[in-house]
């Protein structure tokens, strides 16, 4: 695939622009979303990563824009998965509704800087060596293991809120007992003071840094082009905040969505692993094409989120269908 210079600037320049609007309109009005601004901007977001797919099949071919599409629906799932985990962080840590949203958006912004780091990582370690596809795919495989653990244990503690960072920024920083809008420090009586809204700042950094573990290895298991690893990374993350309060309580009910992710991950560590056995041409060796193609990974991908989303919500109690986790405004 054949990007110039002037693409990948096009493409940066576009999506920041995106963001900065949306920074700046949650930075000056911080307030709970209406299922109808929620709604538009889903639909928005995912409209564009539509089109952009077909752009990238009129422009480079079929078989990119279903590296691009398998890519997208991959990490979107991966990053709806992590808002089950941003409901925790916002639930244990007491978020103000009416800041929720300045929170999330904090949250996605880390995500995309350390995916980005992660990104050019990963793509200079392929370029280099062809053994990290087995290094990437045994690590998915056993991330899709312990996302099943995690799932029958069915563990809904404070550990996604509680870690060493966590620990080490409330011993360090004295805070203030209740949150001050956005601000993540404020002085009083000459005290520099840290406010509630710092920790969930490190809690969903925190958060995002060992999801970005996950998610890299994952895409890079679908196509080896930083163009499409990035564009999908930024496209899935987009909206991810307004999901969070369109569906809000709905999300509960997905109840199969981490075993269908465990599925997805463990079929990308394999197709990473039989591509390393097809790089080095044992495959061949032996009179055999081992390499799965894109077509059938985006068959796999579609298929097990469709049997996973259909499944969770005929088995999964009418009662859940709550809003997320409504803090009080104050502590």
């Amino acid at each position: 695939m054949d990007v110039t210079a002037e693409v990948w600037l096009g493409t940066i320049a576009v999506l920041a622009v995106v963001l900065v609007v949306d920074l700046v309109v949650i930075g000056r009005r911080p307030h709970v979303p209406s299922m109808r601004e929620a709604g538009v901007a889903i639909g928005v977001y995912s409209g564009l990563a539509v089109l952009f797919g077909l752009w990238v099949w009129w422009a480079h071919g079929p078989g990119f824009a279903g590296e691009f599409f398998a890519g997208w629906l991959t990490e979107y799932s991966l990053s709806v998965d992590n808002l089950f985990v941003f409901v925790l962080i916002m639930a244990n840590l007491r978020v103000p509704r009416e800041l929720q949203q300045f929170a999330l958006m904090f949250g996605i912004v880390l995500a995309l800087v350390f995916r980005g780091v992660f990104i050019a990582v990963g793509a200079a370690a392929i370029e280099r060596f062809s053994w990290v596809f087995v290094v990437f795919g045994v690590f998915l495989v056993y991330t899709a293991v312990r996302l099943y653990l995690d799932y029958v244990a069915d563990d809904d503690s404070d550990e996604a809120t509680e870690n060493a960072v966590m620990r080490w920024v409330r011993g360090r920083f004295p805070s203030t007992p209740d949150f001050r809008g956005t601000k993540l420090v404020v002085i009083e009586e000459g005290r520099r003071l840290a406010t509630p809204m710092l920790l969930v700042v490190v809690a969903l950094g925190t958060t995002d840094l060992l999801f970005a573990l996950d998610s890299i290895p994952a895409i890079y298991g679908l196509t080896q082009e930083p163009y499409l690893v990035f564009t999908a990374n930024v496209f899935a993350l987009m909206g991810l905040r307004q999901l969070y309060f369109l569906i809000g309580g709905l999300l509960r009910r997905l109840v199969y969505l981490s075993v269908g992710l465990a599925v997805i991950l463990a079929f990308i560590g394999v197709k990473l692993v039989l591509h390393a056995v097809h790089e080095y041409g044992w495959d061949a060796a032996l009179g055999l094409d081992l390499d799965i193609p894109i077509w059938l990974s985006l068959l796999v991908i579609i298929a097990t989120l469709a049997i996973t989303t259909v499944a969770s919500l005929l088995t999964s109690p009418p009662e859940t269908r709550s809003s997320p986790p409504d803090a009080p405004s104050g502590q």
